[in-house]
Formats: structure tokens, sequence, C-alpha cells
């Protein structure tokens, strides 16, 4: 399935709360008053039942991740065209959709409200450090990327999205370097072991790894097709990180 479906059109029919639905609400022209903090609310329980609480759901993650794009996209000060190629890429945005999704970006651009209440409203749809919201960030450090590297702003930006989604600092290295690439005489970041783990530890890391990124998991949670491809990227970077300390240590 697609990111996408047929949300974007009828996003302003739904009640989705919180800061999403009040850009939303901006976006087609609705009068809706900005959100502070202590307004936020718990939307697991905010939502309705059913069908209607999924497809609610949906939306909002949709128009959250276009939201998190725009801000990764804006962090160092400036919106390249690198960027908005590499959201398209990562996200696929089908040409019916191209419109919609380029109004919520911009209006995400020029939102003066920060990142961080889009971020608690995406984590609170998702267990922490759940595999999607790892997906995400995955998505976010392609855009990152695009324009040849990436800031210390970006920087900032992407460790505090995950820590908003439960990540803790080590967990966003091992991400990290999955993206920018460890140093070439230690690949064990990228596996979350430290050099001095044993190969029984660095084996276990490996296997968790490839248990929680492989596509086959991810389908059948009925993720969509952009976050499998970034998973089987992902796990292809892990298999070169074990297969590395492997011949390094002789592990058979």
């Amino acid at each position: 399935m697609s990111i996408w479906g047929k949300i974007l059109g009828g996003a302003a029919g739904f009640a989705l709360g919180g800061p999403v639905g009040a850009l939303a609400g901006a976006v087609a022209g609705h009068a809706v008053d900005m959100l502070t903090e202590a307004n936020l609310q718990d939307d697991a329980k905010a939502l309705p039942s059913g069908d209607e609480r999924a497809a609610t759901r949906q939306i909002a993650f949709t128009i959250g991740v276009i939201v998190l794009g725009a801000k990764m996209a804006k962090a160092d000060g400036k919106v390249t065209r690198e960027e908005i190629v590499a959201f398209k890429e990562v996200f696929r945005v089908p040409p019916a959709e191209l419109r919609n999704v380029g109004r919520f970006f911009d209006q995400a651009r020029k939102d003066a409200q920060g990142f961080e209440p889009y971020a608690r409203q995406i984590s609170k749809m998702f267990p922490r450090k759940s595999r999607v919201l790892e997906e995400l960030i995955d998505g976010l450090f392609h855009i990152a990327k695009a324009d040849g590297e990436v800031s210390d702003e970006e920087l900032a930006y992407l460790r505090q999205v995950a820590r908003i989604f439960g990540f803790a600092d080590a967990d966003f290295e091992r991400i990290r370097h999955s993206h920018l690439g460890p140093d070439e005489s230690d690949p064990y970041t990228l596996l979350g072991v430290t050099r001095d783990a044993s190969d029984a530890e660095i084996k276990l890391a490996w296997r968790r790894l490839i248990r929680e990124t492989h596509p086959d998991k991810l389908i059948a949670k009925g993720l969509p097709q952009e976050f499998v491809d970034l998973a089987t990227d992902k796990m292809a970077r892990v298999n070169a990180a074990y297969d590395r300390i492997a011949r390094e240590r002789g592990i058979a």
C-alpha cells in the first residue's frame, strides 16, 4: 500500500486534533486557533473507533510525515531543490497528490510553531522506539543527505526527533552511522555494540537488528512500500557491517 492512499484531499473532514489538525485546518482555509503545549491531547484516546479511527490515524501520520520532512529541509535555514526531490523519492508522492502534498509542505515551512509538537503527536500513535518511527527517521536522514552534507543543525533536529520518539542517544548513534557511515576502523557502532563485545553478543545484536528490520516483517504489519524499501537498504548495511566484523574476528 502507499502511505498516501486517498487521504490528503479529504483531510479537513476528519477530527484530527492537535497540531496536525490545526495545520490541516489552516491548509483548508479554516480558522483554527494555535494549540499550546497544554492543549495537546492523547490522540489514541481522542480518535474515534474502528475503520474511521484507522483512517484518521493514517491521515494524521501522513500529514505529520510531510510536516517533519518540511521542517527537516529548513533545519539549516534553507530548503534546497535536492531536499524537495529527496522527499518525493522517499515517500513516492503520486502525481495526483502532488498539489495537496505541496500545500501541506509549504504551510509547514511557513508555520511558526516548532517541530516538537508534531513529533510528539506522531509518537503517540505508536509504541516508543517502534519500527515505523525508526523508518520515519531513516526517511528524514535521506532528506538531510540530499544536498551532499548533513549540517550540525540538521543532526540536532534529527537527534531531538529521535528522543521524542523514545530512542536513546545510543540508538540514535546506531541510526546515524547506518546513514553517514561509521569510522572505517569501527563498524561496531552500526550494530549497536562496543568493540569489546563478545562474538556471541555481536551475533545476537546482528540477528536482532535483522529480525526487526526484515522487510517481510514490515510488510506483514501493513507498512507502506516506502518504509519497506528503506528497511531493505538498512538491512543491507547491517549485513555488511556484520560481515566485516565476522571476517576480522573469524566468526563462523
